[in-house]
């Protein structure tokens, strides 16, 4: 009984640091007197999560305000210094590494292309190894005092090992685009990563980590219920219901790309036909183009592609080419349609576009996009749902993958991490992390390293 009562008075001192820490951090600075309100806590439990958290370097003062005949009152945030996060995109034409403090500004980033060598799973390892490893050094970091590693991935992730597999491997990833099956990635990235053991990683859709950004710093902020569509070589999303600070808040990944968008239609490299992917994403459309006569080498890359497609479709002088136009304009009635199905199924507030190929496209094509999603979708439906692009630009899912370590510390209360699963100075931070992560998609990213 005593053990049974001492794990329910921890349990409610973690609770209530991640409270406020929660608070702090999506609506933060704030004083300890608003922090009781807005966390339902008793002025003697704030003061004493307050002190715990300010003296292991969670919290710090962020200035004072006068309030109305009283005493000036403090101001807290949580400290951009107390701890570091890595982000991880592992996209289909380069991974992303991207080292942040507490309040998500940007202290590193490297990347290595994929083109040459494809999805060689031992070649992804190698370069997740070198790109953390480069990261914290051109930091001049502390690997101790990494919180965590989150990654996101193209395919399903399956958290417990499948049928068969003896031993903890962690998150296995199934890419059936990538050719992936049943790879034991977490497993790979513990064992060939060199950072300290305690440091955890979390795997997740990388459609996923970009809702989580969005939802937390970007055009998702506020919505009840959103869907995010990530649109690049291929094509995913996620919904979301529930408030950032709702714990029955959930997010759930959809292989949405693979829903069916043409009867008979063309073959989608999943090796199904008429999937949305096999329209919408800019691989699809490089190969449409090309197929339908573009002027367009055969071996360009798609990024090359997409944006001489888009060129030649909105010539900044002379007359757009028809056959660019006729393209663009089937892959937006197949988005559109695409949401028009998401709007039935999941009637969200909002749906954002986002993905580096859908930041392209979206400019030229979300009005049409807009009005096809209203011809496919039910009219109350879609009279409730707004369309707009994603706020946060290209590094969207690198910043969502930086949130999954990112939401573990603070639901812990901000407590480090003691085990893994299974087994130099910062830079300056805007005032709060959501001021950090919009001013870095407005300004553009640090300069790269040259690898």
């Amino acid at each position: 009984m005593a053990e049974r009562d001492r794990r329910t008075v921890r349990d409610l001192r973690r609770g209530n640091r991640a409270r406020v820490l929660q608070r702090l951090y999506f609506d933060g600075p704030l004083s300890r007197q608003e922090l009781g309100p807005a966390t339902g806590l008793s002025p003697g439990s704030i003061s004493n999560v307050v002190s715990e958290l300010v003296a292991e370097g969670v919290l710090e003062e962020a200035g004072v305000v006068d309030s109305d005949g009283g005493r000036p009152r403090t101001l807290l945030r949580v400290a951009p210094a107390g701890g570091l996060l890595i982000g991880i995109d592992i996209g289909e034409t380069r991974i992303r590494v991207e080292l942040f403090d507490l309040s998500l500004t940007e202290l590193a980033r490297t990347e290595r292309m994929l083109a040459q060598h494809g999805y060689d799973v031992d070649r992804i390892v190698g370069h997740v190894r070198s790109g953390v490893a480069d990261v914290l050094r051109d930091a001049g970091a502390d690997p101790h005092r990494l919180l965590g590693i989150g990654i996101g991935v193209p395919g399903i992730i399956e958290r417990d090992a499948p049928e068969g597999v003896v031993g903890d491997v962690g998150s296995v990833v199934h890419g059936q685009t990538i050719d992936w099956t049943a790879v034991p990635f977490e497993r790979l990235l513990r064992d060939a990563v060199r950072v300290p053991p305690e440091v955890p990683f979390f795997i997740d859709n990388g459609a996923k980590t970009l809702g989580q950004a969005e939802m937390w710093f970007g055009g998702g902020r506020g919505a009840g219920a959103s869907a995010i569509a990530l649109i690049g070589s291929g094509v995913g999303a996620c919904v979301n219901h529930g408030d950032l600070l709702d714990e029955d808040r959930g997010s759930q990944a959809l292989e949405w790309g693979h829903t069916t968008v043409q009867l008979r239609g063309r073959r989608c490299r999943c090796g199904s036909i008429g999937c949305l992917e096999a329209y919408a994403g800019a691989e699809a459309m490089r190969e449409r183009w090309h197929e339908a006569g573009g002027p367009l080498p055969a071996d360009a890359d798609d990024e090359t592609a997409l944006a001489a497609l888009i060129a030649a479709a909105h010539p900044v002088a002379g007359e757009p080419d028809p056959v660019a136009l006729a393209v663009l304009d089937e892959t937006a009635e197949c988005l559109g349609a695409a949401l028009g199905d998401l709007i039935n199924l999941f009637l969200p507030e909002r749906i954002l576009i986002g993905g580096w190929a859908g930041l392209l496209i979206g400019p030229h094509l979300l009005p049409d996009i807009r009005r096809y999603a209203r011809e496919y979708a039910l009219e109350h439906a879609a009279a409730r749902t707004t369309i707009e692009m994603g706020r946060l630009g290209p590094d969207a899912v690198t910043v969502g993958a930086a949130t999954l370590p990112l939401a573990d510390f603070l639901a812990r209360g901000g407590s480090r991490p003691s085990a893994a699963p299974g087994t130099a100075a910062p830079a300056a931070a805007p005032r709060t992390p959501a001021e950090a992560v919009r001013r870095r998609a407005r300004s553009g990213p640090l300069p790269e390293r040259a690898d």
